[in-house]
């Protein structure tokens, strides 16, 4: 075995350390602005929905006309629900304003109550409504009004301990204040949020840990929007300001906007960035990542990843441009339809020793016998497999010129269990991978 080879099999080793699916998460339409909630053993994600804008004054800005609701209990397959409300049910809502934007749902009493901001009919600016269902997935029934005495937008639910419900949002700041038993219907008169860093804020996000009190939310700490967060020892302040969750996007995108969850004892960030339009950042994508507390409770800060988290089935397409680690050189991602950015996006070996990792990938009893790749090069090559450094598969790819070609070899020495999956250019140049699957 020469060096070149031996040094991509150890970098194909990687230790597993808990849960680590691929980002984003939700293809064939735009989602944004995540409630994550779990609710009956699984999880319920509740986004805003972005659209291309049907209406010329919103050509270049947000625009939102309903509601998905997505579950999952792995975090990797998602069931789309469908619409569960759309700005045409909302009786006190403009059915033309396309504002459905960040909502929140929480479960009392064998009634799911699902908030959202809407423009009410013949007003400026952002009332909070109310509806409910009798299931998570909906469809939701919204009331006759908004709750009275809240103008703004982005409502947050914290149901407490104790059963007292409040609700955080935003407008003119980050406003918090006591629901009655109803949850329709306000408590006490709206704090405006003290002691958190100056600057814009929106989106907030409250939880209880430990009789700790979290306030996160979006901050234009410079140019876009970051992920901060605050603690307190009540549910309603004053919040001590303690840092950063998440920094503000590599590539720009102006928003984030994001919620937290613990399930089956790991923690999760859900947040939003622009993968699927990259020219445009009004129109956002949900992805996932795994969050960490510190022993003082305080939050270690989110670097997001493309590999998401989640154990993937290796019977499943493997998108390995959704890398855990690659080459310094030799490798880059890109569109494999610049025209349809929901199709995904293909890996590019450029040259000999070039590798990617895809961590957690399930192969089950081991008794998989083949695996199958879509390739094309203009050159040709040969790829290598590799579970946890153990050589499973070389695949000749042949001269394409210019075309996508599914070829399929036998697998050698393929254990079973969850592994770390490497693919490496063995020899060749120029060789793009849109997916592996295992059969």
């Amino acid at each position: 075995m020469n060096k070149r080879v031996l040094f991509v099999l150890l970098l194909c080793l990687g230790a597993f350390s808990g849960l680590v699916a691929q980002n984003p998460i939700i293809s064939g339409q735009f989602t944004a602005d995540p409630t994550a909630r779990v609710f009956e053993g699984k999880v319920y994600l509740y986004p805003s929905h972005d659209i291309p804008s049907p209406v010329e004054r919103l050509q270049e800005w947000f625009c939102m006309e309903d509601y998905h609701v997505f579950s999952s209990e792995d975090l990797v397959k998602w069931t789309d629900h469908g619409v569960v409300l759309s700005q045409s049910d909302v009786p006190w809502g403009d059915a033309g304003s396309y504002s459905m934007w960040a909502p929140d749902c929480v479960y009392k009493n064998g009634t799911y109550y699902f908030f959202f901001p809407a423009s009410p009919k013949g007003e400026k600016g952002f009332r909070i409504g109310v509806a409910t269902s009798d299931t998570p997935f909906g469809p939701f029934k919204p009331l006759a009004e908004p709750i009275a005495g809240v103008q703004g937008i982005d409502p947050c639910v914290l149901l407490d301990k104790d059963g007292q419900a409040y609700l955080y949002w935003s407008g003119r700041g980050l406003n918090v204040a006591r629901l009655k038993d109803n949850l329709t219907e306000l408590d006490s008169a709206p704090v405006l949020v003290a002691d958190v860093k100056d600057g814009f804020k929106e989106g907030p996000f409250a939880f209880e840990r430990n009789g700790k009190y979290y306030l996160t939310y979006p901050w234009v700490k410079d140019k876009t929007e970051c992920l901060a967060y605050a603690m307190s020892d009540s549910p309603m302040g004053p919040f001590e300001y303690k840092g950063i969750i998440m920094d503000q996007s590599p590539t720009g995108c102006w928003t984030n906007h994001h919620s937290l969850l613990e399930y089956k004892g790991q923690w999760y960030l859900f947040y939003h960035h622009n993968d699927y339009s990259p020219d445009f950042d009004k129109n956002r994508s949900v992805c996932i990542d795994s969050l960490f507390f510190n022993a003082d409770g305080t939050i270690r800060q989110v670097v997001p990843t493309l590999r998401g988290v989640g154990i993937a089935d290796a019977r499943s397409l493997i998108q390995i441009d959704r890398y855990s680690t690659k080459s310094e050189e030799g490798v880059f991602i890109d569109y494999v339809n610049q025209d349809d950015k929901f199709e995904g996006w293909k890996t590019f070996f450029s040259h000999e020793g070039a590798w990617v990792t895809f961590h957690r990938v399930d192969f089950g009893d081991g008794k998989l016998q083949k695996v199958s790749a879509r390739v094309s090069s203009e050159m040709g090559g040969t790829l290598q497999v590799c579970a946890d450094g153990h050589v499973i598969a070389d695949i000749e790819v042949p001269v394409t010129v210019g075309r996508w070609q599914t070829l399929t070899v036998p697998l050698t020495g393929l254990q079973e269990g969850v592994h770390n999956l490497c693919v490496s250019l063995l020899s060749g140049r120029n060789v793009q991978v849109d997916w592996i699957r295992f059969e």
